[in-house]
């Protein structure tokens, strides 16, 4: 819903806020130029000195105004003829033209009213509220990103066009916040919206009516300082009735003009103040670094318009068009569709074309959509649902299950859910398995049970097509060709080999990563930005399905290494493993947010066996700010595929690793990872005790002997590894 909200002000009101906040960027110049020309007042001058030096140049002088920035600026009739001047308070005499900026009257018009009056004003605070609810929701949209308030400024993966979102966001929110509340707040008052806060005293009755009292005279002039006073209106000439008027910080009041004497006096309300306030922070008059501050922060609303059309233009790209889309009140069969990455809607696009041929009425929308209302023709409903991360829903299906938990009661057409994911993932398809236990919970009647889609297999998805098309009552044969995915080509740059004396062959294979083109970077095609622990997706010859393989390096190092294992009959693996230096792949990365060491100081136990040394020894490589590192490594023999065992050793003498405790199964005695932790329990059960982030990688079979031992270890502390990856605290990256 928070997404929802910050999306659609954003696109809608995109050219608005832009001409808005470069106005009010540039508007934001003039009180700072105008602070800096201002002529300089001599300490505790009081206003009767300025007032009769002013008069003794401009005998008809009428009235006198001080601004916030400190410029003095006079009134007067010579002969009947109106002037006016910027005045030097030392001398009383012009410094500079009064007559305003054109420029600056341009952009206020501009800024304020698009130059068309009031219709104007009301579209630019529609700008400001879009404004205010883009604010609002980006903060907790950042908020979310990052982990929480406490990481706000916590560094970013992802394209580039994404990051500088947030990056610019995080930065500017508060100034746009002040900015669009003032901005509102003006509006309200310009439109007498709100409610009347002051006004200016009562005219006095007991004038004494006579005249010619010297200002140097005055009690209240000599009392007033120039830098705190505001206005000063002198008496209509020739009228014995009429008074000074004296506008200063605290207030407004009325000086007799025959005797000197302050006749009434009205101070500030609290919402004059209030005011005051807003208009002083709004515009930069009496603030003019804080308005250039707020200047500058209205600058990232195009960069972030204009990266944020990108982000979501991007997101639209991985759609397929979906022809014959009809309306959701005329569809006999609702596709709801869950996706991040975008290969689920394809799936979606070919089951869509299929019923079309059938004869049915389709209706394709996002899981975010998921309105049971509208369905009023549905027969049957089909949920397509991919994982993101380690259970979480993906982008298109934000708010789904909240809105199915609040339902007075289920849709009463029999619900179809297909789970997308890759096995070699502990949460495979586990959003999908969410679904279909709320539904359930729910009381929602299933055309047939939940089934899934390993690695985007078309086999699958045929053969569950076969099975919807029965449960439906349609003939159904589903012949999907999955989108190759964007892949960038890679040239090997170095090989290492292990393992032959033991018959296991594994490499560590050196790519250079190629240059990436300034759109690659804003959309996050390529190369671009990468940490150890993200996915390296490979796609082999004569195949459309890619294989990942965990990242042993990051951008910084200047290379993408991975550690590789043949496996018989493997195709990616096989071609990997004869692949020689020169030689090239297509390849791609993938983001695995959830298998990264995070930020902080406390200690990380790496825990891994084969290749799944790989990101383990990429996180100690990165570990600059010598965080406390513990390592248990398993593997066959130290002689044959002990990977990075020159680099451990260099990384533990420079103080990156702490401590590498090896487990070799063909050594004497043979010991396996999961026995050197039960050997070490003490120590292991100490840093768990001290906050410890637990990760594992390498094969299932070693990921569940791990946990079986951390159980037992964890047993006399009433944890187990189930509540410490529930806090976050455990991540398995296995396969």
């Amino acid at each position: 819903m928070i997404r929802v909200l910050h999306r659609w002000p954003g696109l809608l009101a995109a050219a608005l806020l832009v001409v808005i906040a470069l106005s009010g960027a540039a508007l934001s110049l003039f009180p700072a130029a105008e602070t800096l020309t201002v002529p300089e007042v001599e300490a505790g001058l009081p206003v009767a000195d300025l007032a009769q030096r002013i008069q003794n140049t401009y005998p008809g002088v009428e009235q006198i105004r001080r601004a916030p920035s400190g410029r003095i600026t006079a009134y007067w009739f010579d002969n009947g003829t109106p002037g006016s001047a910027v005045i030097d308070p030392a001398t009383g005499i012009r410094a500079a033209s009064a007559d305003p900026n054109a420029t600056e009257r341009w952009l206020t018009n501009l800024h304020r009213s698009l130059f068309l009056g009031d219709t104007g004003r009301i579209v630019s605070a529609i700008g400001a509220g879009a404004l205010l609810v883009l604010t609002l929701s980006g903060m907790f949209l950042v908020a979310r990103r990052t982990g929480g308030w406490r990481r706000w400024f916590t560094p970013l993966q992802g394209p580039l066009a994404g990051r500088l979102h947030v990056e610019v966001a995080r930065i500017a929110i508060a100034g746009l916040l002040l900015s669009s509340v003032t901005g509102l707040w003006m509006t309200a008052a310009t439109f007498e919206l709100l409610p009347e806060g002051g006004s200016a005293p009562a005219f006095p009755a007991d004038v004494s009516g006579s005249t010619g009292v010297a200002l140097k005279a005055i009690p209240a002039l000599q009392q007033t300082a120039v830098t705190s006073f505001r206005e000063l209106s002198f008496p209509y000439a020739g009228d014995a009735t009429d008074v000074f008027t004296l506008k200063t910080d605290a207030g407004t009041g009325y000086i007799d003009q025959g005797t000197g004497q302050l006749l009434v006096w009205s101070g500030l309300s609290a919402y004059e103040r209030v005011s005051e306030t807003v208009y002083m922070l709004h515009t930069g008059r009496g603030a003019s670094l804080l308005g250039l501050v707020l200047g500058v922060m209205a600058l990232g609303v195009p960069v972030m318009g204009g990266t944020g059309l990108l982000v979501w233009a991007n997101g639209r790209l991985g759609r397929p068009r979906l022809r014959g889309n009809v309306a959701a009140g005329k569809a006999e069969t609702i596709l709801l569709v869950g996706s991040e990455g975008g290969s689920t809607w394809g799936f979606a696009a070919t089951l869509q074309s299929a019923l079309k041929a059938a004869g049915q009425q389709v209706h394709v929308a996002p899981m975010s959509s998921f309105a049971p209302g509208r369905y009023a023709n549905a027969r049957r409903i089909a949920v397509l649902a991919a994982t993101y991360g380690d259970g979480d829903a993906p982008a298109s299906a934000a708010g789904f299950l909240d809105k199915l938990r609040a339902l007075d009661k289920a849709p009463g057409a029999p619900l179809a859910v297909l789970g997308f994911g890759d096995r070699s993932f502990p949460a495979f398809c586990a959003f999908a398995k969410q679904v279909e236990e709320a539904a359930r919970a729910k009381g929602w009647p299933f055309l047939m049970p939940m089934d899934t889609v390993d690695r985007q297999s078309p086999q699958d998805f045929a053969r569950w097509g076969r099975s919807f098309g029965a449960a439906a009552g349609v003939d159904l044969e589903l012949n999907h060709q999955p989108q190759m995915p964007a892949a960038t080509s890679l040239t090997l740059l170095s090989r290492r080999d292990y393992g032959a004396e033991v018959q296991a062959p594994a490499a560590i294979l050196r790519f250079a990563i190629p240059q990436a083109s300034l759109w690659a970077r804003l959309t996050g095609r390529g190369f671009q930005t990468f940490k150890p622990g993200d996915l390296m997706g490979i796609v082999p010859e004569g195949s459309t399905l890619p294989r990942f393989y965990s990242l042993a390096s990051g951008t910084e190092d200047g290379f993408a290494e991975i550690a590789v294992r043949k496996h018989p009959g493997g195709l990616c693996s096989g071609q990997l493993m004869n692949l020689q230096p020169g030689g090239s792949v297509r390849s791609f990365i993938r983001r695995n947010p959830d298998f990264h060491p995070g930020r902080g100081k406390a200690p990380l136990l790496l825990i891994g066996a084969g290749t799944g040394i790989g990101p383990l020894a990429g996180f100690i490589r990165s570990n600059a700010s010598r965080r406390p590192v513990h390592l248990f490594f398993g593997a066959r023999h130290p002689d044959s595929d002990f990977l990075y065992a020159e680099e451990l050793a260099e990384w533990s003498r420079d103080g990156r690793v702490g401590r590498v405790e090896m487990a070799f199964s063909r050594g004497q005695p043979p010991i396996y990872v999961q026995d050197a932790l039960l050997k070490d329990a003490a120590e292991v059960s100490r840093l768990i005790a001290e906050g410890a982030r637990i990760m594992v990688c390498g094969g299932r079979g070693m990921a569940r002997g791990v946990s079986e031992s951390l159980t037992a270890i964890l047993a006399p502390s009433g944890q187990t590894p189930a509540m410490l990856k529930a806090e976050d605290r455990y991540v398995e990256d296995v396969y």
